[in-house]
């Protein structure tokens, strides 16, 4: 087990201004002993010769040229519009101006 005692999980919690029970701290230095022999194990297992990776498969970004393409007029875009107002999509008011 990594040496994480219920006295650093105490100065933690008082660092982090998080106020916890005798109980809370005995078990959470129980948890993070365990999280950090896990990760040890996990840094262990990967060797000088293993490459860093950031995602199993390699990726590839495929970016399309930003065309502009056909384009409605205001007037065009509010044919379709059950209700406008000012050259403007007209909706119900959903919030209490008053």
């Amino acid at each position: 087990m990594a040496a994480i005692n219920r006295d650093d999980v105490a100065h933690l919690a008082r660092l982090a201004h998080i106020e916890m029970s005798a109980e809370e701290l005995d078990r959470m230095a129980g948890e993070l002993a365990v999280i950090v022999d896990s990760v040890k194990s996990v840094s262990e297992a990967a060797g000088d010769d293993v490459p860093a990776t950031s995602h199993p498969i390699p990726l590839t970004n495929v970016f399309r040229e930003d065309v502009v393409g056909h384009t409605f007029t205001a007037e065009q875009a509010l044919t379709g519009a059950p209700d406008a107002y000012e050259g403007r999509f007209k909706v119900p008011a959903i919030l209490d101006e008053g």
